[in-house]
This record gives structure tokens, C-alpha cells and sequence, in this order.
């Protein structure tokens, strides 16, 4: 869990993640807007505000989002937030963790957050890493979480000294068995949707993985929605101010 920061004086902060789905539960009241690709949530308050965007998977999607935000004003910080593959069976599905670093797995770069309390590293990938991926990274890395876009957030706030933090939902274990989704990114970083349902109508033996993982990533938005809620509102500033939805607390790792 990240500790010890005092970020009740963020007057803008920046929730960066690849696809809507991972945002939903936290930005549920938000004013939302498209700009080309990128999806925008604003949510503003007296002393400031929060801005959440979404332009896909991977570095250049997450580079436009970044983009996007930075539009509007600099942040004060910056969260990488989203889904991810868990690299350790020690980590469990649909639960959020606060990442101590990512690792870019195409550069070999290492980058700290602003502050952590564990040393629970995540790596970078250019793509969805399968179950034999999964392990490959793990014995390379000595990492325990994989996503694909943490590691290019985390670049360009260092490049404008801005404070950074990593939130991951798992998503999917470790040892979990899924169909092949880099089919299914195009070239901009967004997900075929439709060209995923019909591949799954006709191969039955995936659903039951699916539907797991669909669950899985259900609760883990929730628990990152908690999560960032727990951190930028410590004190219950905002909600009490703006009447933000009440949600019940409990520790994330």
C-alpha cells in the first residue's frame, strides 16, 4: 500500500489507464468527452480537479493519452491504473496492488514511483502475455505483475519531474489459460471487441476462462476504484465537499 503521502494539496491529478472498462466504476458521474481516440473523464472540485483518459493498449496509446491530458494543464501527479496479468501465484485476482517499479521490457529501464512500501516490481510489455510469456518474464524480471503501458507513463512524468504511482487490478493468474488477445489490438492500441466475441462464440472451451476473467476484472476495477479513492481522498475531503458516492474501505496491498 503507498503511505506517507500527503496529497490532499494535489490540486490536478491524472488517472491514465487503456480501456474504459477499467475506469467505469470511479468515473461513474463524471463529465465525459471524446477527443479523437482518447477518451476523457473530468471530475472538478473547488481546489481543483481529477482528469481520467483512455486511448488503448500499449505505449503509443498510452502516450496519447497522456497527450490528451496534459491539454488541459499539467498534472500534479500521475496514476498508470489498469488491468494486468499476475506474474506470481502469491498475487490474486481481482484484488488491486500498488506497484514499487516497472520495468520496461524492451529497454531494460527501471523506474521508481514517488513513494512505495513494498518492492513488488511490475514489467512493461509490448504484448498480452500468455501463460508460457507469464513465465518467461518472471524468471527475466524478478517481476510479479505484467501490463503493457505502466512503463511509458511512467517515462514521460520523469521526463517533466512529475510524481508518479502504478495501480494494477489482476485480472487474469497466473497460471491462467486464455486465448491469444493480441489478434485483437490494432495498430492504435484498441481492443476488437466484436472480433473477440465471434472468435469466442465458436471455441467453447474458452468460455468458462473468459467469464472468469471477466469477473475478475469486474472486482478488480472496483478495488482500484477504492484504491485511488482511499489515496487522493484521504481524509474524505472531496466526498464530504461533493458529495461523492460513500464506498465501504479496506486495505489494498
Amino acid at each position: 500500500m503507498v503511505s506517507g503521502a500527503r496529497v490532499c494539496a494535489v490540486r490536478r491529478a491524472a488517472i491514465i489507464a487503456a480501456m474504459a472498462g477499467e475506469l467505469k466504476p470511479l468515473v461513474h458521474g463524471w463529465v465525459h468527452e471524446r477527443r479523437g481516440t482518447v477518451e476523457v473523464w473530468r471530475w472538478k472540485f473547488d481546489e481543483g480537479e481529477w482528469v481520467a483518459a483512455c486511448a488503448g493498449a500499449g505505449v503509443g496509446a498510452a502516450t496519447r493519452a497522456f497527450a490528451e491530458v496534459e491539454k488541459s494543464g499539467a498534472p500534479d501527479l500521475v496514476i498508470s491504473f489498469g488491468w494486468a496479468g499476475a506474474l506470481t501465484e502469491d498475487l490474486r485476482s481481482g484484488r488491486a496492488y500498488w506497484a514499487s517499479g516497472v520495468i520496461d521490457a524492451q529497454t531494460g529501464e527501471r523506474f521508481r514511483p514517488a513513494l512505495w512500501s513494498n518492492e513488488r516490481w511490475l514489467v512493461t510489455s509490448p504484448r498480452v502475455a500468455d501463460e508460457v510469456e507469464k513465465k518467461r518474464l518472471a524468471a527475466a524480471y524478478g517481476a510479479q505483475i505484467v501490463d503493457m503501458e505502466a512503463a511509458a507513463i511512467a517515462r514521460l512524468a520523469q521526463m517533466r519531474g512529475i510524481p508518479f504511482y502504478i495501480l494494477k487490478g489482476i485480472s487474469d493468474g497466473f497460471t491462467d489459460k486464455l486465448p491469444d488477445f493480441n489478434r485483437f489490438i490494432g495498430p492504435d492500441g484498441r481492443f476488437n471487441m466484436a472480433g473477440m466475441a465471434l472468435f469466442s462464440i465458436l471455441r467453447p472451451w474458452h468460455w468458462s476462462s473468459l467469464i472468469r476473467m471477466g469477473e475478475n476484472s469486474s472486482k478488480a476495477s472496483q478495488s482500484m476504484r477504492e484504491a485511488v479513492l482511499d489515496f487522493l481522498d484521504e481524509r474524505a475531503f472531496i466526498r464530504d465537499r461533493n458529495g461523492y458516492p460513500d464506498i465501504k474501505h479496506r486495505k489494498h496491498d
